[in-house]
């Protein structure tokens, strides 16, 4: 096995990985602000879920992009990390996954700031989760070869399914009675 396809792989795995992670974060995150799963569970049990899935997906959303950087195949530079559209590869897909990626570190550097920041703003970077993950499906559909598996493309659907009604019923109703 070559480097190349050992970080090529590595890419996908972690790719598919922190896709996962992260609509468990923004999903469990939704949870805590509705009360439409209460009966699943309490929410310190959504808290902890939400916490773990999101510090899940630091590690594995930098494995993935340190494997494509890493990837003489793939050419992606540090730079491609932060600027979208630049690659000539791919340039939507790789763009939408650098915007989701942009966004998603905004979300995480800012969580922690939840006491020391006003609490509009704090909760305006919050909700760029919504964005980002809908980012992060368009750039794994376009650009990630593992939704033509039907095992990972079942449960990539269902999972974005289910987070995109929870926020679209977050988004339409606030705060839903239990």
């Amino acid at each position: 096995m070559t480097a190349d396809l050992l970080f090529w792989l590595l890419a996908r795995a972690t790719g598919v990985a922190a896709f996962v992670a992260l609509l468990v974060a923004v999903t469990s995150g939704i949870t805590l602000r509705t009360s439409v799963l209460d009966r699943i569970g309490p929410i310190r049990a959504w808290r902890e879920l939400h916490s773990f899935a999101t510090i899940l997906w630091l590690p594995l959303g930098a494995l993935h992009v340190l494997a494509l950087v890493l990837d003489q195949t793939a050419r992606v530079d540090p730079i491609d990390l932060v600027v979208p559209f630049r690659m000539e590869y791919g340039t939507l897909a790789i763009g939408l996954g650098t915007i989701a990626l942009d966004l998603v570190l905004a979300v995480a550097i800012t969580a922690p700031l939840r006491r020391r920041v006003p609490m509009g703003l704090w909760t305006a970077v919050h909700r760029l989760a919504y964005p980002a993950m809908a980012l992060s499906f368009l750039h794994a559909l376009l650009a990630g070869s593992d939704f033509s598996v039907p095992e990972v493309s079942a449960v990539l659907w269902s999972l974005a399914a289910a987070a995109a009604v929870l926020a679209g019923a977050r988004v339409v109703w606030g705060r839903l009675p239990a």
